[in-house]
């Protein structure tokens, strides 16, 4: 069972701005610099090394070096779930800065975002949301509130589309990791769900890889291009809002 001090710890790591800003400036899955994240945060690189210590001790970060450089990324996709979660509690409690402070301002950020957005490495947003909901009415996945279930006839129309549901499934050394294969993730900004686990993160791998969707540089924000609107239209009868 996990200590009350360790979950007052990981609450305050969380807390505070800067450190908050921080980790929602990752949550597209990349790795940043500490340079980078000092940007996000909108602090000093002297001042953001001390955060980015107090976040890779609390086991929320991890850092990947290459050559000179040192990457830091989201410990893990529970770390990004708990992210998640926590916008989705606050935006319960009205209005927030749906907006946190990126490397590169790009416009119009609030609306894209909404739109359509990368949650660690599923899909959110506007997007996602309704993607869940064809899917869930066309009895290819279930979804409760606390779990998520793909039917072999939903298994076979995701594979028609080129989805590999294997491939996240193995660790570097082939073996199967212990990740949830299919959940319902609410998101903060629809306030419904959409799909996250192991299928969530195969169905946005495709969407990037065949260009259905491309991301949006310094934001989290992708947009649907034009091959992925007949794609999503002809197979999910979904159509594209601007």
């Amino acid at each position: 069972m996990v200590s009350t001090s360790a979950f007052a710890e990981a609450a305050t790591l969380v807390g505070d701005p800067a450190r908050a800003n921080m980790l929602v400036g990752l949550m597209d899955g990349r790795a940043l610099t500490a340079k980078e994240l000092a940007q996000a945060a909108g602090i000093t690189p002297q001042t953001a090394g001390g955060h980015l210590a107090r976040l890779t001790e609390g086991r929320l970060l991890a850092v990947e070096k290459q050559g000179r450089h040192r990457y830091h990324r989201i410990a893990s996709t529970a770390v990004a779930h708990m992210l998640e979660s926590i916008m989705a509690v606050a935006a319960g409690r009205g209005e927030i800065d749906r907006s946190p402070r990126q490397v590169v301002r790009v416009g119009p950020r609030d609306a894209a975002l909404r739109r359509a957005r990368t949650c660690y490495d599923h899909l959110a947003g506007w997007l996602a949301v309704q993607i869940a909901d064809k899917l869930v009415a066309a009895n290819y996945i279930l979804l409760s509130s606390d779990g998520g279930a793909l039917t072999a006839e939903g298994a076979r129309f995701l594979s028609r589309l080129g989805v590999d549901l294997d491939e996240g499934m193995r660790d570097a050394g082939g073996r199967r990791g212990g990740r949830v294969f299919c959940r319902p993730c609410l998101d903060w900004s629809e306030r419904r769900p959409h799909i996250a686990g192991f299928v969530g993160a195969a169905i946005c791998r495709c969407c990037l890889a065949r260009g259905w969707v491309r991301r949006l540089d310094g934001t989290r924000a992708v947009n649907v291009t034009r091959t992925g609107e007949r794609v999503l239209a002809a197979e999910l009868d979904l159509s594209i809002r601007r």
